[in-house]
Order: C-alpha cells, then sequence, then structure tokens
C-alpha cells in the first residue's frame, strides 16, 4: 500500500531553511514560512513575494539556494525597500533613522527598550517592573494573576 504523504518532486527539496538566523519548514509555502520570521507580518511578507517574483503558493524548500541567499539579504535590509510607514521601528532612539528589525535582534532591542524605561524611571518602566498593565487597558477586574478575587460570601 502506498503512503498517504507524498515525496516532493524536486531532488534538491530542503526540509529546513534559515533565513535571518530563524529555521523554517520546508513544507510551509513562501508567504507563511515567512511569516515564522519575527517582525515579518502577513502584508510584508505578501510584500515581498510579490515584488520578488516568488509564487506565493510555492513551498519555500523548492527554492534555489540562490533565492533563499537572495530572500535572507531583502529581509535584512528591509528597511530600504519599505515607506516610513510600514517598518516596525519608526525614528530609532540611538540612530533617528527609520529600521525595520526583524529575526533575534527584535526579541533583543524591545528588551533594551523596556530596560531602557526602567532605568530612566518613566511611568511606562515603572509598570513594566511591577507587572501592571502599561498600555492604559483596564486592570480592576480583567488580567489578574494569582488567586481569583470573586465576591466573598460573609461568614456567619
Amino acid at each position: 500500500m502506498a503512503s498517504k504523504t507524498k515525496e516532493p518532486e524536486n531532488p534538491d527539496f530542503k526540509y529546513m531553511v534559515r533565513i535571518v538566523d530563524t529555521d523554517i519548514d520546508g513544507n510551509r509555502t513562501i508567504v507563511h514560512a515567512l511569516q515564522s520570521i519575527p517582525g515579518i507580518g502577513q502584508r510584508s511578507a505578501e510584500s515581498i513575494a510579490y515584488t520578488q517574483n516568488f509564487s506565493p503558493g510555492e513551498k519555500i524548500g523548492n527554492l534555489s539556494d540562490s533565492d533563499i541567499e537572495r530572500l535572507d539579504e531583502i529581509l535584512r535590509n528591509l528597511h530600504e525597500r519599505l515607506p516610513s510607514w510600514m517598518v516596525n521601528r519608526r525614528k530609532d532612539i540611538e540612530t533617528g533613522k527609520d529600521l525595520h528589525i526583524v529575526g533575534s535582534e527584535l526579541k533583543m532591542t524591545v528588551k533594551d527598550d523596556v530596560d531602557m524605561l526602567k532605568k530612566i524611571r518613566s511611568y511606562r518602566g515603572i509598570r513594566h517592573e511591577t507587572g501592571h498593565k502599561v498600555r492604559g487597558q483596564r486592570g480592576k477586574s480583567n488580567g489578574r494573576r494569582g488567586l481569583t478575587l470573586g465576591v466573598s460570601r460573609k461568614k456567619r
């Protein structure tokens, strides 16, 4: 009996592709594979696929090594290709430039920003330190951790 898993037709199929220090499953389509990279959303992934003439439904494992290197270079310099309203870090604190940060660098940048807020003792930094809501959300009845605070019945 034949197995239900279909073998890829391409003999050079890559089951794991590494782009911007992120391992990606080769069976995923290009648009979905790019979305698994931190800092790349659906809109960015689709615009990259269409502008670089990749078929969005093609599996990323079928791309040649040169195409993968080209994708990696595009993603590392994405802020040069995207309009300023589409980047994820406008007016960087240190450089003042519009940047689009992807990969593991994104996590480090966010951590550094939160640490800076804590260091300068801003309101947001203090909220981060104490573990409260930072962006003005309701905190009285939602987002509680630990013991549940419900209505307690008067003991007799």
